[in-house]
């Protein structure tokens, strides 16, 4: 018989005439497998009893308590071995120790601890105003104790004082906003702990609520304002036979409407004449906010990008403008001001994302019926880029690039057809749109 190869060796069957035997490296392999199907619902059961049961136990243990308990007992296994006076004696201490950290955290305790945000949604700059109230609903007095709220990745920290039944103690608590995040506030926890905080025992009293901290607009007023609203019924070169701007009279065909027949002149000329009409379309204003960081200059320019972004957007819903906004990752919802914030707190900008003319591709797929586009972009966009994105709309939409670049001046250029307006602050926002309007 001939020698095997190290790659039919590794085969789990081998043909020997017509029978087929298995290789015992695969039994093995096989059995296992077989033992760890068996074993794991066995394994993930015990898990869950054991969490369910001993969780409560050695739940508060510390990291610090562990590493005594762990002393303890190997103090005590080598004095019993070896004789050691000197390791019971440190043995002894220790449990003493740990004996005594449990009277810290027995106990029950019944609050009825109230979260309450002023607002839970805020501009960047403003306060979150909340406060904590919690109350003994429990037949007896409570001992003093303490109370944490985490609030994103901070943690405050509140001393309720010794309260009798029905007693109500209130905290009030400011949170600051210094960027553009959805902050987590809660929940709330009351905490036993001994002063070496060898034991820690916590109770969750509420749930944890969302604080969005909405990108910083502002108001689009005058001709700002007025620039957007000159955007809807834009007229068209296509000829209609039933709109609402009136374009010239011609012969009656055969299948008009005769509702549009135009009777005076009818019998002027001695033949029918319908009025004919040019077709509008309702303005649809589309933004194309680009989040790609490599774009921008600064982690400040993209905020000012999104911010400008924001201002048209609520802007445009507050006049009842069709709006529609897109970034990178998709579309962003546009039902109100206030859904459009919450997703525009929501964006994270990122080096890996497709570049503006790959927006701005998107966007006119998405948005064919658009009839104005806003492109705001990093100032790293070069003219090549903001000449292919806007190659990339159909004609007969009117086009503007909006370039953001902290501390620069309001300005207007002109690349073919495509207005680009430079925005260094939010408030030139209005003198930027008004340049374009003009």
């Amino acid at each position: 018989m001939s020698p095997r190869s190290p790659a039919a060796m590794k085969r789990p069957f081998r043909r020997n005439g017509s029978r087929t035997r298995l290789h015992p490296a695969s039994i093995f392999a096989e059995a296992g497998r077989v033992g760890g199907m068996l074993l794991l619902p066995w394994w993930a059961k015990a898990r869950a009893l054991l969490g369910r049961y001993l969780g409560p136990v050695f739940g508060p243990v510390s990291p610090l308590g562990w590493m005594l308990l762990v002393l303890v007992l190997l103090l005590w296994g080598f004095g019993g071995v070896f004789g050691w006076a000197e390791a019971k004696t440190v043995a002894l201490l220790g449990s003493v120790l740990l004996l005594a950290a449990v009277g810290f955290v027995l106990g029950r305790s019944a609050y009825g601890v109230e979260l309450d945000l002023a607002r839970t949604r805020v501009a960047v700059g403003e306060h979150a105003v909340g406060s904590v109230s919690v109350t003994n609903t429990s037949n007896r007095p409570l001992l003093p104790a303490s109370l944490e709220l985490p609030v994103g990745g901070n943690l405050a920290s509140f001393q309720l004082p010794r309260m009798k039944p029905g007693h109500v103690h209130e905290d009030l608590f400011t949170i600051p906003t210094a960027k553009r995040a959805v902050i987590v506030v809660g929940p709330v926890r009351s905490v036993r702990a001994d002063p070496l905080r060898l034991l820690r025992r916590q109770v969750y009293w509420t749930e944890a609520t969302d604080l969005f901290v909405h990108p910083r607009t502002t108001p689009l007023i005058g001709s700002a304002a007025g620039f957007l609203k000159d955007l809807e019924g834009m007229p068209t070169t296509e000829l209609s036979s039933a709109d609402v701007s009136f374009h010239a009279l011609r012969d009656y065909i055969p299948g008009d409407d005769r509702r549009h027949i135009h009777w005076k002149t009818t019998a002027r000329t001695a033949k029918l004449m319908v009025r004919q009409f040019e077709e509008t379309r309702r303005a649809h204003i589309a933004v194309a906010l680009s989040i790609n960081t490599s774009e921008y200059q600064a982690p400040e320019d993209l905020e000012l990008a999104i911010s400008a972004a924001a201002s048209i957007g609520r802007q445009a819903i507050r006049e009842q403008r069709e709006l529609s906004v897109h970034d990178q990752r998709g579309p962003l919802r546009c039902a109100t001001g206030r859904t459009l914030l919450d997703d525009m707190t929501r964006i994270e900008g990122s080096s890996k994302l497709d570049g503006t003319a790959e927006l701005a591709r998107s966007v006119a797929d998405a948005v064919p019926g658009a009839s104005v586009v806003f492109f705001v972009v990093g100032a790293l966009v070069s003219p090549a880029q903001l000449r292919a994105a806007a190659a990339t709309i159909p004609p007969g939409i009117r086009c503007f690039a909006i370039r953001c670049l902290t501390g620069a001046g309001a300005s207007r250029n002109n690349i073919a057809d495509l207005a680009v307006l430079t925005l260094g602050d939010l408030a030139d926002l209005a003198a930027v749109l008004r340049k374009a309007a003009a």
